[in-house]
């Protein structure tokens, strides 16, 4: 039972409580926000790979990982050999330093290289069944 020194305590351990919780609350959510941005970045960059690595033209490579990322990221495409790497940069929502930046960025191989051999010196090569001198 409490006694008549205690009356005040409950809405006082109340009042710091509940803006802690509903503090850790807001948190989860940031958190949850930021973690759903990373993987639309990352989900961006892949549909922009694949289209790269279908042949697509620039335009649409950049559309289709555009569709699929966070509002106003940011997305580079570049060519390596036969290689193509799509970056998507955006920024989580929240403010000052959890406003934090999230990137996703993809590999694919071009699939007009595909098959494509190099072709061997004429000295390296020897009919089968025949020593190279």
């Amino acid at each position: 039972m409490a006694g008549p020194g205690d009356r005040g305590f409950v809405t006082a351990e109340a009042a710091v409580a509940l803006p802690v919780l509903g503090l850790f609350a807001l948190m989860l959510i940031w958190g949850l926000m930021a973690t759903s941005g990373q993987m639309r970045c990352v989900d961006a960059a892949r549909a922009g790979a694949r289209a790269a690595a279908r042949s697509e033209p620039r335009a649409a490579v950049l559309a289709a990982a555009r569709s699929a990322a966070p509002r106003g990221a940011r997305v580079e495409l570049r060519r390596e050999g036969d290689l193509v790497r799509v970056r998507v940069e955006a920024r989580a929502p929240g403010p000052g330093p959890l406003a934090v930046r999230l990137r996703g960025e993809a590999v694919a191989f071009a699939e007009e290289s595909v098959g494509r051999t190099e072709e061997a010196p004429e000295s390296a090569v020897a009919p089968a069944g025949e020593a190279r001198p």
